[in-house]
């Protein structure tokens, strides 16, 4: 018997980080990506719909 390739799984939504990894103190956002220090430990484990929700809020953070 045959077996059936099962369709290939999209790609994971991306880190922003772009090798710019300071975090100054006073500001919460790394200088290069804008996530905090948990968002960036914790990107490992999240799903795709918790990286799409910090990649909507990046272009609002400012610090």
């Amino acid at each position: 018997m045959r077996r059936i390739a099962p369709p290939p799984r999209p790609p994971r939504v991306m880190s922003p980080c772009i090798g710019v990894c300071t975090i100054e103190p006073g500001n919460p956002y790394c200088i290069g990506c804008k996530r905090t220090i948990d968002e960036i430990g914790r990107w490992v484990i999240m799903d795709d719909a918790e990286r799409r929700k910090i990649l909507d809020e990046i272009p609002k953070r400012t610090s």
